[in-house]
């Protein structure tokens, strides 16, 4: 159920809309004035915003205003509700992020009709898009066109990066986020001693370098192109936007972007508590899944160390040891897990 929030300091216009907001299904907060509006909609955010705007201690442009000022508020769908009728009055609440302007006396049927057209205005976006170059291009195609972000960037084309170069380094103040569409990507972090640690490893449909623009914080670690690599870049205002302006958007950004999240954290946790042939095992296995038809594995055994967090040689010594069991196949280039299953029950 849609919870709607009515700011309106008259009695009898609140308590007959409230009931009337009831009866089609919607859940209805009310403040009588601006400013206990705003402290109902922190307490409890709403889906949509009816509000007044000529209110005693604060009116709705105040209202409206605050709103674009707190992020869990900004981009909540706003509706005024007013008897001023001027151009000007118009002018400025749409300059402020009005979503409509409906004058008093309003007519039922306008209401529910603007309201329902507001919540519904994200419904034709997909529930997930596919994590390739053309599903980046559909939600943000959807984005730009649902979320009216005029300005979002339509430059989608590839950028190649070189193997072994950087695409940014640690401490870097982050730009934009990355979408791999060919090739592999690492993010790396290097320790006061000089020993290389892999954080991550991103391949064709993945993201990365997203987090510093969510965190509003430097690059804590480097990216270097494993491989001769193709990356779309978005930049950092069309990801504000696409994060701030609409929350549904956003929600669909960060589903996209948060796959990788649980996974860094049991790397985390593998690395402070599982044994080196746990962790090789794991590792391992998590990149057989990422294989392609052959089954190669195709990352040098010093990166293949620093994804594990491990020296090389406790690499190499473990992985001559599921050789020999049988469990994988080893040249110098190349690993291939031959008994994905049997390696799984011999991490122990």
């Amino acid at each position: 159920m849609k919870t709607i929030l009515l700011i309106e300091d008259d009695v009898a216009i609140r308590e007959n809309t409230a009931e009337l907001l009831e009866l089609a299904g919607y859940a209805v907060l009310t403040a009588e004035n601006g400013q206990l509006g705003v402290a109902q909609a922190l307490a409890t955010p709403p889906d949509l915003v009816v509000c007044d705007i000529m209110m005693p201690v604060l009116d709705g442009y105040g209202v409206l205003q605050i709103f674009n000022q707190h992020a869990q508020l900004a981009g909540v769908p706003f509706v005024f509700l007013t008897a001023k009728t001027e151009r000007l009055d118009l002018r400025r609440g749409m300059a402020l992020g009005a979503d409509d302007y409906l004058t008093k006396p309003f007519d039922k049927a306008e209401l529910l009709g603007a309201i329902a057209g507001r919540l519904n205005r994200f419904q034709h976006l997909k529930p997930a898009y596919d994590a390739t170059a053309q599903g980046l291009g559909e939600f943000l195609d959807d984005a730009r066109a649902v979320g009216h972000l005029s300005s979002l960037s339509a430059d989608r084309k590839g950028h190649l990066v070189r193997k072994k170069q950087d695409v940014y380094l640690e401490g870097d103040e982050p730009t934009r986020a990355y979408f791999v569409q060919a090739g592999r990507v690492k993010t790396v972090k290097t320790t006061a001693g000089g020993k290389e640690l892999i954080t991550g490893l991103y391949g064709p449909g993945e993201f990365f370098g997203y987090l510093p623009l969510l965190g509003h914080t430097a690059h804590p670690d480097s990216a270097v192109a494993v491989d001769d690599a193709e990356l779309v870049y978005i930049p950092k205002d069309d990801f504000t936007q696409l994060l701030l302006r609409n929350p549904e958007v956003g929600q669909q950004f960060i589903r996209l972007l948060a796959g990788r999240v649980s996974e860094r954290e049991a790397q985390l946790l593998a690395m402070a508590y599982s044994s080196i042939r746990r962790r090789v095992a794991d590792t391992l296995l998590r990149l057989h899944a990422q294989a392609g038809p052959d089954g190669h594995i195709q990352l040098s055994r010093d990166d293949l160390a620093a994804l594990v967090g491990t020296a090389p040689e406790s690499l190499i010594r473990t992985l001559s040891e599921f050789k020999a069991d049988g469990l994988v196949e080893l040249t110098p280039k190349n690993v291939r897990v031959l008994e994905p299953e049997k390696l799984r029950r011999a991490r122990w």
